[in-house]
């Protein structure tokens, strides 16, 4: 009789728990870094798949055990989201898995831009050579989007590339599922007409901004026969993006654009105050580098920067393919550092660039920043060792060859990127305007903007055929920089309502196994990790068995 209690109070008790735990749904995250705990932002995008969202990751296949941790920390970042909205469907792919069709899936892979990598597997001392596709793609009914599982950073170890991955990953896989779920709604006027960079240039960092954005080419040549249609047009955008004007603008355009970022627009300059032609100096082994005035200086100061007419030279540098000479009949390379191109590793935790790989610049300005009521982050400088080179001057690839002493590069961590907050007063504030507009204002709206010093930061390089590759690729020295993510996350923090762009301010303290101990003490680490459960469980059952017959002996 008291067992049969027993086990109705038991069943009561389930059924209790059951059926408060459909009213009441929580998961508890024992770790320290609360790594698998959604932000609010990552569950309020969930909300909006409301059917099924396939994930095909690749990370699938014999790979060392940092690759292993990565999976391992992705199955169970999609469990999160799974967990939180059961259309998550998902599944880890081999796609070398058939020897006969590896070939023909690389090929197709590549096309899609998924590139692979190789890594080396070390089993007790026999090495081994593994491809790797550290790759997912999210679909979502007719859309579907690719996403990156390693960020590739230059000169980390495979130990610190899958940390900064796992920092990555809700970010990653919510903002996948954010592009395929979510209908545009956000447009970006390319702004033309002052001698912008040409099209095909800009073609892969446009393409990547139309899978979220509308995208159009935005002329301010209107502006003088009826510039404020013009302004009334540009406003119907959220943001505008200048990449490398080679023109002055004129007041008229400017008084466009300042009342564009008055009335809340947001805008992204890529300026330059030094011309300088790489192509030229490629082919005539120098060039002049010479300022030039674009007519924006005065806007600038008001908004509370300066962009000074001077190179940055960076011993902290990316290399520059130059030819050597012949063998046979193909040209032969060598690599060089090139101090005019500065390797910039951001140190702000800002989410623009916290935890993002090195940036190339090429012949960049340093910016002085002045005091207004205006928030300003820099998020791009030089490096310590680093210096002002003024202007005109001579460039010449010789300089290749020289041996420079670090003492002479001074003061250093030179800003070449900024970032722009608050509320903007007009360049035209108790000025003359250049055209009469009625519905002028002297301060509006809060708005943002961000400057970078360097209008070739968002420049493709061509093929052989001149179709556009990949934005942050270096055919010359086979490097890839994280310029795209960069610019990517500029566009994201300004036009980002939703909070998407903070998850990036993660952090994960991610223990990784010291393989230099595991090897030195190898049989110990079976015997302990191995050995001891199995001699544990065979105790354990003796001891079970002895008991039951001493019971059942009475």
């Amino acid at each position: 009789m008291k067992n049969i209690k027993t086990l109705v109070v038991t069943l009561l008790v389930l059924i209790v728990v059951n059926v408060i735990s459909n009213f009441f749904f929580h998961r508890f995250d024992l770790t320290a870094d609360k790594r698998y705990t959604l932000s609010e932002t990552s569950l309020n995008i969930l909300k909006n798949a409301k059917e099924p969202i396939y994930v095909d990751v690749f990370l699938e296949g014999n790979f060392p055990a940092e690759f292993k941790r990565l999976q391992t920390e992705t199955k169970q970042i999609l469990e999160e989201f799974k967990a939180y909205n059961p259309n998550i469907i998902y599944q880890f792919v081999n796609p070398l898995e058939n020897p006969e069709e590896a070939d023909a899936i690389m090929e197709s892979f590549l096309e899609r831009g998924l590139t692979p990598i190789k890594v080396t597997v070390d089993d007790k001392g026999k090495q081994s050579q593994e491809v790797v596709f550290p790759w997912a793609i999210a679909s979502y009914k007719d859309k579907s989007t690719k996403l990156p599982l390693l960020k590739n950073r230059l000169g980390a170890s495979t130990q610190e590339k899958v940390i900064s991955s796992v920092q990555h990953l809700e970010y990653a896989f919510a903002d996948a599922f954010y592009k395929v779920t979510t209908p545009k709604q956000k447009k970006i006027a390319v702004i033309k007409g002052n001698g912008e960079m040409a099209d095909a240039y800009q073609a892969d960092f446009l393409r990547t901004l139309g899978e979220s954005y509308f995208l159009g080419a935005f002329t301010l040549d209107s502006v003088a026969k009826n510039p404020v249609k013009t302004l009334k047009q540009l406003q119907n955008f959220d943001l505008a993006l200048i990449a490398k004007p080679k023109e002055a603008f004129s007041d008229q355009e400017k008084q466009v654009l300042d009342q564009f970022l008055i009335n809340g627009g947001k805008t992204i300059w890529l300026v330059e105050s030094v011309n300088i032609d790489m192509e030229n100096l490629r082919q005539n082994g120098s060039a002049f580098a010479f300022p030039f005035d674009l007519g924006l200086n005065d806007m600038f100061f008001k908004y509370g920067f300066r962009i000074n007419p001077y190179l940055v030279k960076d011993l902290q540098a990316t290399p520059i393919a130059l030819a050597t000479g012949q063998r046979g009949n193909e040209t032969q390379y060598e690599n060089y550092p090139w101090f005019f191109s500065p390797y910039i590793f951001p140190e702000s935790h800002h989410p623009i660039v916290n935890n993002i790989d090195g940036i190339k610049l090429e012949f960049t300005n340093p910016i002085d920043v002045l005091k207004n009521d205006i928030k300003k982050t820099i998020l791009l400088q030089s490096s310590i060792y680093s210096k002002k080179i003024g202007t005109p001057v001579e460039i010449d690839l010789k300089t290749v060859n020289e041996k420079p002493n670090p003492q002479d590069y001074t003061p250093g961590n030179l800003p070449v990127g900024l970032l722009l907050e608050g509320y903007f007063s007009s360049v035209y504030e108790n000025r003359v305007l250049p055209f009469k507009d009625p519905d002028f204002k002297a301060k509006g709206k809060s708005s943002k903007m961000i400057v970078v010093t360097d209008g070739d930061i968002i420049k493709n390089q061509l093929d052989e055929s001149g179709q556009p590759m990949e934005l942050g690729y270096d055919k010359w020295t086979n490097q890839m920089y994280s310029n795209k993510e960069f610019l990517m996350n500029c566009v994201n923090y300004l036009l980002d309502d939703n909070g998407l762009i903070n998850i990036r301010s993660k952090e994960v303290d991610l223990p990784l196994l010291d393989k230099e101990k595991v090897y030195e003490d190898y049989t110990y680490t079976q015997l302990l990790t191995v050995g001891l459960p199995l001699v544990l469980l065979a105790l354990f059952g003796i001891a079970i068995t002895y008991f039951r017959k001493r019971q059942f002996a009475r």
